[in-house]
């Protein structure tokens, strides 16, 4: 099947950015949320995006920045949004009851042949493609924060997919620039599934006294060759998001391994988010720079 137009649901950090990405690549793209004020931040991020890194920096022709944005459609209707689209990627909160709603409006609003995607990154596809009278069509596309930047693409494979959708999804992300990497739909998946032990393990070091964040990082970054210290990428990745991610793991693992160390609901209780609030496991100054933050 021949993917032409396509509808990203959300226009959040994922939406957008995997609208940007899907736009610059020639796709026509209807950008769906509930919030007019939420449409019009993901528009104008993209929009700053474009002109900023791709225009200014002589990357494509100011021309072409103008079809790019021409390329994108904004919406609250989901009706408008998925009425003649080729494929949906769908990138609202990670809240399974709501994904299987509007997989199911979907169903009823989208042509026979388009393919539904999720872009959960812990979430059951199997189950939210449960939602559908067409789970032979519903696969997942696990992006990566920034998605206009990051190149992996996690093409989680639940039960009941065709092997066609899996075939067109695969070179729908190719197409993108991305490599995508197909996994079972399990806890998870692969990245994430490896990365929970890490921030878990790196929280209870801390917590344990074995180390301090700095130390810990500064080991993995010279002693593993990480680009970037466990304490440090929690940070980035957001406290929020990890309970989220990690509660969500357990509840359908109910395996011990994966409960979420207690330190990170006690920062979170502190109000510590990670980097984005400036309070994690290190404080970020308006300077750029970063310091330690003393746990006890």
């Amino acid at each position: 099947m021949k993917i032409k137009k396509i509808a990203v649901l959300g226009a959040g950090t994922m939406g957008h950015g995997i609208t940007q990405i899907a736009a610059t690549s020639g796709y026509e793209v209807f950008m769906f949320d509930v919030a007019q004020d939420m449409l019009d931040s993901g528009y104008s991020k993209i929009k700053v995006s474009v002109e900023k890194f791709l225009v200014a920096k002589g990357k494509i022709s100011a021309e072409d920045g103008q079809a790019l944005l021409g390329r994108i459609h904004t919406t609250t209707d989901l009706k408008e949004a998925g009425k003649d689209v080729d494929l949906v990627i769908e990138a609202i909160p990670e809240k399974i009851e709501l994904k299987q709603k509007v997989f199911a409006e979907l169903d009823e609003i989208c042509p026979p042949h388009t393919i539904f995607a999720t872009n959960t990154s812990v979430l059951p596809v199997t189950a939210i493609a449960g939602a559908t009278k067409r789970p032979q069509q519903c696969i997942g596309t696990h992006f990566f924060n920034p998605a206009a930047v990051m190149k992996l693409v996690e093409v989680v494979i639940p039960l009941g997919v065709s092997d066609q959708t899996v075939e067109t999804v695969m070179g729908f992300c190719q197409s993108l620039g991305k490599t995508p990497i197909k996994c079972k739909d399990l806890p998870g998946f692969i990245v994430n599934r490896l990365l929970g032990k890490l921030y878990q393990e790196c929280a209870q070091m801390v917590l344990d006294g074995v180390a301090t964040a700095e130390e810990i990082d500064t080991a993995m970054k010279l002693g593993a060759g990480h680009p970037m210290g466990p304490c440090e990428l929690a940070d980035f990745g957001g406290f929020d998001v990890i309970e989220m991610a990690t509660d969500a793991i357990y509840n359908y693992t109910n395996q011990e391994s994966d409960r979420l160390c207690i330190l990170y609901r006690k920062m979170l209780e502190a109000g510590r988010l990670g980097k984005k609030n400036g309070k994690g496991f290190y404080d970020y100054l308006p300077d750029g720079s970063k310091v330690p933050f003393d746990l006890f």
